[in-house]
């Protein structure tokens, strides 16, 4: 149950968003605690010390897979507590969701913690928005700390959303392993940090993609909106972080995930991957990376760390402020203005633009779709000497 009270009279209205899909926190909530709960498979992998407790049994001493998600939930959250130092008594809100719809798990797991509950069902991305919403309620002054909590399992994702294990069906290759593990982290709206600075919000992105054993394929159009709609609003390039990280894409929905960003909307940008051995006799990966922009045109040699090896023309500091091309920099993508994609846009944003424009429609189209050429424009509009007015 929740409960609202409303008034009728105005509040004076401020906004923390930034660009499109970006919120800027102003109070940025420091994480003060976190802890994971895994099964056994996971803690047979590489990541096995960095996890806080490996279940030596997925069932986790219960009699149903529901039960036991609701198990390591419970356990993850009083890790992350203990690490905290706080009581259940003293957090605001707790978050929390898991792989299954209606949160059936998660409501069980919040069963006796005596805090105000919010159940989430974002499927995969049930963390990264318990984190968010947990992040702009501290920001917002509604709370001191909060707890977020998710968990998934094997056993219980296969039966929905593939075949029930019983069934003995034949895994694909493209097929993923459902994580058995459950993960929590308490908020706090002070603290020494790490902090959440923004949150981006992702928004549905759906290519068509209809196999439940290729997930990674219908997952990377999103992750690539997302993460590129971040770097736009937030004006930040890639090699501003440490690290980039997803999850749930597997080595084929990595790789187009990779090569998404690598063509980054429709600039006129050919990459070229070499193996080659280098004087030492190692085999490397080298990339050249063709520009296709007219009187910009260049030709850029990187190596496999993402820095340049040498290109045809040399950009420095003299030629430009927003990109230096010089051996031993990190390569980046040529700057993009604001123009329209225009296999993205919808009509009515392509008329309310162009519906700004004065003068010729082919001057026009140029200065609102990015990808297309002075000569491919004017071609296209021989026929319609139409002007803007």
């Amino acid at each position: 149950m929740v409960i609202f009270i409303l008034y009728w009279e105005a509040f004076p209205l401020t906004t923390k968003k930034t660009g499109s899909q970006t919120v800027t926190l102003a109070c940025p909530p420091s994480f003060a605690g976190h802890a994971n709960v895994v099964g056994k498979k996971e803690g047979e992998g590489p990541l096995a010390s960095s996890f806080d407790y490996i279940g030596t049994d997925d069932t986790f001493g219960e009699s149903t897979w529901e039960k036991s998600e609701s198990a390591m939930q419970k356990q993850a959250l009083a890790l992350a507590l203990n690490k905290a130092g706080q009581p259940a008594s003293n957090i605001d809100w707790l978050f929390a969701g898991y792989l299954l719809n209606q949160c059936i798990g998660s409501s069980f797991a919040a069963r006796g913690q005596e805090i105000p509950f919010l159940g989430l069902y974002g499927a995969c991305s049930t963390m990264g928005e318990g984190l968010a919403l947990a992040s702009m309620t501290l920001d917002g002054g509604f709370g001191e700390w909060a707890g977020v909590v998710v968990s998934s399992h094997f056993c219980t994702a296969e039966r929905q959303y593939r075949t029930p294990l019983e069934y003995g069906g034949q895994r694909t290759p493209t097929a993923q392993w459902t994580t058995t593990a459950a993960g929590a982290a308490i908020l706090a709206r002070e603290g020494p940090g790490p902090y959440i600075t923004h949150v981006t919000v992702g928004k549905i992105v759906d290519k068509g993609i209809t196999d439940t054993n290729n997930m990674g394929a219908a997952m990377a159009p999103a992750a690539y909106d997302t993460i590129s709609t971040h770097l736009k609003d937030t004006g930040r390039a890639p090699s501003y972080y440490d690290l980039i990280v997803t999850g749930d894409l597997g080595n084929l929905g990595s790789e187009l995930l990779l090569e998404l960003l690598r063509q980054d909307g429709l600039e006129r940008v050919l990459y070229f991957d070499f193996s080659c051995v280098n004087e030492l006799g190692d085999i490397v990966q080298l990339t050249l990376a063709m520009e296709i922009m007219g009187r910009y045109f260049n030709l850029i040699l990187i190596d496999e760390t993402g820095k340049v090896v040498d290109s045809m023309k040399r950009v420095d500091a003299t030629m430009s402020s927003k990109r230096l091309v010089l051996p031993g920099l990190a390569y980046e993508m040529p700057p993009r203005d604001e123009r329209l994609n225009f296999l993205q846009a919808s009509p009515e944003q392509m008329l309310a633009v162009l519906s700004t424009k004065t003068g010729e429609l082919s001057k026009a189209l140029l200065q609102t779709f990015e990808g297309v050429s002075p000569v491919l424009v004017r071609e296209h509009t021989s026929c319609h000497p139409y002007r803007c007015s």
